[in-house]
């Protein structure tokens, strides 16, 4: 069980790590630092995109509208932080 819960843990952390990455292109493609035509960089976008939308669209409708801030990475990043600390300090040292 603790190697499940190991697993989870992991990708947890992985999925932190592509909301930061989703932020960090949609910054580069905003500013033009990185042309959206070119086939590597859409198709990241693209990838990143798909895997980072279906949980980040419902915090979108849940947030206020803040202009062209976007808090909902920052969101769910913390509801991750919490899940993990979650299982890290009551689930973990219950588990034999």
């Amino acid at each position: 069980m603790r190697a499940l819960l190991d697993v989870v843990l992991i990708v947890l952390n992985l999925y932190v790590w592509v909301l930061i990455a989703s932020a960090v292109l949609s910054w580069l493609l905003a500013f033009n630092v990185v042309n959206p035509y070119n086939k590597f960089v859409h198709s990241v976008g693209e990838f990143i995109y798909r895997i980072t939308e279906p949980v980040l669209a419902p915090v979108r409708n849940i947030l206020p509208s803040l202009g062209g801030l976007d808090l909902s990475p920052v969101v769910v990043i913390l509801i991750i932080f919490f899940i993990q600390r979650v299982i890290t300090y009551y689930i973990y040292p219950a588990v034999f």
